[in-house]
């Protein structure tokens, strides 16, 4: 879809861009431009409202008094402008990503700006470049980027004679959440906080809808990653060095690290927790319900009540009950060793794994050990966090033959040779 109009009734959407605190159009977002008055726009017959903001226009007459200032005026004017958004998205629906781009410049000029995470997004510039309408970029520094990032955002904006105007978090709230809990926080209780602190807003979402409330365009919705990469080689647009290094999805250093072939792109942001939470709250008020399952780049997943097929049904695998695990938990001196992986069916990683599960399970066939699952989200998840070192779906553990503690793959590589490696060395 080239574009969807979202509220707390229905939500979609989909983008390569990581989206901030402003009125968003999917890969680009739509501005309040600093010389109107204050006021919001009512785009939509949803009656999606936005709020202005303060932003960068220029570099010589910035109207930002201070890094940390973003702002939503109290005065609203209640409609400037109508627009059957479901019908225009239809229309565009099989459209290429520079007509989508040309129509939403045409359309909202000045009003409209692109979303850059300083990542394979760079596309959408290339394509506003390309449309010959002047055209605005935004994006928001958290003050935790890469140094590869923010060399990449001066490369940008030479390579199309542009100045980025940058978004800053509020240095209130940045200062109070590493004065009481570090700059590391989120290694130990999860990175939302300090994405809520220095990325999400909900002061620049729709005035009555809410998270999801706001009009957003996507016009690589319907592009798949290689054929954006080769856009991106054929035209010779700079990009990100840290895709060079293994770099797929790119946020702040802290929480990004390469992946390694065959895995997720998401593998590489917040490794350190369930696959459900690899969202840093931008886009989930952008998500239908049925697609909180991981489908698509971005989305989120779900948190493991919606009904998917089992895995890793074979019978080379023993399904182990919850007494079943905590007597093979109490065992000091096992019979043989036995490989179990803490799963949730919904989880995409575990889902990548399963040929590779399987096929282990066909090849220690008759070897003497045993190869079982155990679904672990849900109600099982607190048990499996306590008792089972449960961390991040999936999670592999090793009963050795004559230990009582299982040990715990400390890999994400979960090709056939890597584990068998781990089981040939502690069983």
């Amino acid at each position: 879809m080239a574009f969807a109009v979202t509220s707390s009734s229905a939500l979609h959407s989909s983008s390569l861009s990581e989206q901030t605190k402003v009125a968003q159009f999917g890969g680009f977002q739509s501005f309040d431009r600093s010389h109107l008055p204050s006021s919001a726009v009512n785009f939509s017959r949803r009656r999606c409202v936005v709020k202005p903001l303060n932003a960068e226009p220029k570099r010589n007459d910035s109207i930002i008094p201070s890094a940390a200032t973003l702002f939503a005026p109290a005065e609203m004017v209640e409609k400037v402008e109508e627009e059957d958004f479901e019908k225009l998205a239809k229309e565009l629906e099989n459209a290429s990503p520079l007509e989508i781009m040309d129509k939403a410049l045409e359309k909202f000029g000045n009003d409209i700006a692109i979303a850059f995470s300083g990542a394979e997004d760079v596309a959408l510039i290339e394509y506003a470049h390309l449309t010959g309408r002047p055209f605005r970029v935004f994006s928001l520094d958290t003050g935790r980027l890469n140094p590869e990032t923010y060399k990449f955002f001066d490369e940008v904006e030479k390579h199309y004679g542009i100045h980025i105007e940058y978004m800053f978090p509020d240095a209130v709230e940045v200062q109070a959440l590493v004065r009481s809990k570090g700059l590391f926080s989120f290694y130990e209780d999860g990175h939302q906080e300090c994405c809520r602190v220095r990325k999400v807003d909900p002061v620049f979402e729709g005035l009555d809808g809410g998270s999801g409330s706001l009009v957003k365009w996507n016009p690589v919705a319907n592009v798949k990653g290689n054929d954006i990469w080769n856009f991106l080689r054929v035209l010779n647009v700079p990009v990100n060095s840290l895709h060079a290094k293994g770099y797929i999805s790119i946020g702040c250093e802290p929480c990004t690290r390469p992946v390694l072939p065959g895995q997720h792109e998401r593998e590489g942001r917040w490794w350190w927790e369930d696959a459900k939470a690899k969202e840093c709250g931008l886009h989930k008020g952008n998500i239908k319900e049925e697609n909180l399952n991981g489908n698509g780049n971005g989305s989120v997943y779900a948190n493991g009540t919606a009904t998917h097929a089992d895995l890793f049904n074979t019978k080379g695998v023993v399904n182990l009950s919850r007494p079943g695990i905590e007597n093979l938990l109490k065992l000091e001196n096992r019979e043989e060793p036995w490989l179990v992986v803490l799963y949730a069916p919904w989880c995409r990683f575990c889902q990548a794994m399963e040929s590779s599960y399987v096929d282990l399970a066909e090849q220690l066939a008759g070897y003497g050990v045993k190869v079982a699952k155990f679904r672990a989200d849900g109600e099982e998840k607190a048990f499996a966090q306590r008792e089972l070192q449960l961390g991040s779906f999936p999670t592999l553990l090793l009963f050795p033959k004559h230990s009582s503690r299982p040990v715990k793959y400390p890999s994400e590589k979960r090709d056939v040779d890597s584990l068998l490696a781990f089981v040939n060395a502690l069983q």
